[in-house]
């Protein structure tokens, strides 16, 4: 592969497995806490084969290296289409297909499936934007038509000219010190607060049973009712699963212990359960699914469990998926997340970035109108970065 050389030093290539970097070398760049930028993670998801060229996630990581040393690496994978990105693109492939223009295959730096924002870049001294020039370089040479590197910590600098910035607007819980459930509660309106109890006291009322597993209390049964639910949620939609069930017993097998189960019954009877992984700081959810309707049980799981674990464990940030404006009602904030985007080809250019900075003032305004709709008695918090870390 070419090596592509930032200075006398420093020289960056791309590799198409995991495999090429030993996991020691991968952890040594990375402070972060963020599960899913570990070395385990990422080795699980090429291992269980649920990212392969035929999926249409090519892994393609770039590695920087320093007098033969690894220096700095980025996740990042060879597309063949946009699903499984959540930073949509779906437009512009189209506008390129009616042009007679291939929008495929295009370079995406990502967790895959994962719209978790975390510094994908991995180094001591190398900054996101010091390997933009080297990507372009190499999208020119390989016929790779555009990169992306989706889910990141905001460029403060200014941006090299046709690199375009996007954002998205999620929806996440900040823990202000609360020290109970009920403390948190206490800043809600009282018709908010109200709603909150009766949507919790009906799970009490219908019967429902809850557990919480963390990864050596859950058994192969317990991961094969969590697979049965993941895999209905998406034939519901009509799509197939995106990750294989090996690759969670790769994960629960693995060293690390950053997965929370949480699963409901009724009757003795398994009937849903949500999928949460944690750092030191942050929860995030992840996967949720069932195998009956229960009226509530949704919110109950996937928010006000997670909730109460953050509190309890004092993580400071829960990030329970993307979308979903029903979250701002429970508490949920909506945060501006950010993502980089370059095209190839110049005829489409002036339309890309037309549409980055629209889409930008429609993001901040819709920002400010959730806002408007949290449930805290007095609307003064400011806007909180987004940050695998946060301060």
């Amino acid at each position: 592969m070419r090596n592509y050389r930032l200075n006398t030093h420093l020289n960056i290539n791309f590799i198409n497995t995991i495999g090429q970097v030993t996991a020691k070398h991968w952890q040594n760049l990375t402070n972060s806490p963020c599960p899913f930028l570990q070395y385990d993670f990422l080795n699980a998801l090429e291992q269980s084969q649920s990212v392969t060229a035929e999926q249409g996630w090519q892994p393609h990581h770039l590695v920087a290296t320093t007098d033969n040393e690894v220096t700095a690496v980025m996740p990042m994978y060879l597309k063949s289409h946009s699903w499984g990105e959540y930073v949509f693109d779906w437009d512009w492939a189209e506008a390129f297909e009616r042009n007679g223009i291939d929008y495929y295959p295009k370079l995406v730096a990502t967790i895959p499936f994962t719209p978790v924002s975390s510094d994908k870049l991995l180094s001591a001294h190398l900054k996101i934007n010091d390997v933009f020039a080297p990507l372009i370089e190499h999208c020119q040479q390989k016929n790779i038509n555009s990169w992306h590197i989706l889910y990141c910590d905001e460029v403060l600098t200014a941006l090299p000219e046709h690199v375009y910035q996007r954002n998205t607007v999620q929806f996440h819980w900040f823990n202000r010190s609360y020290k109970t459930f009920a403390d948190f509660l206490s800043t809600f309106t009282a018709r908010k607060r109200k709603n909150t109890r009766k949507e919790r006291l009906s799970i009490t009322e219908q019967g429902i049973k809850i557990r919480q597993l963390k990864n050596r209390e859950i058994s192969q049964q317990d991961l094969k009712f969590f697979y049965l639910t993941y895999q209905l949620t998406y034939l519901k939609r009509g799509h197939q699963p995106h990750l294989s069930i090996k690759f969670f017993e790769l994960l629960i097998a693995s060293k690390t212990d950053n997965i929370l189960l949480i699963i409901a019954s009724n009757e003795q009877e398994d009937i849903a359960c949500a999928l949460f992984f944690f750092d030191d700081t942050q929860l995030y959810g992840r996967y949720w699914g069932c195998t009956k309707q229960v009226n509530n049980l949704h919110f109950e799981l996937c928010y006000y469990r997670g909730i109460e674990f953050c509190i309890k464990n004092q993580l400071q940030v829960f990030n329970p998926g993307t979308q979903g404006e029903h979250k701002i009602q429970r508490g949920f904030e909506p945060v501006l997340t950010h993502s980089y985007h370059w095209i190839k080809h110049p005829a489409f250019r002036t339309a890309v970035q037309d549409f980055c900075q629209q889409e930008q003032q429609q993001m901040l305004t819709y920002q400010q109108q959730c806002r408007q709709m949290l449930p805290f008695k007095q609307v003064t918090l400011t806007a909180t970065p987004v940050k695998a870390s946060p301060p």
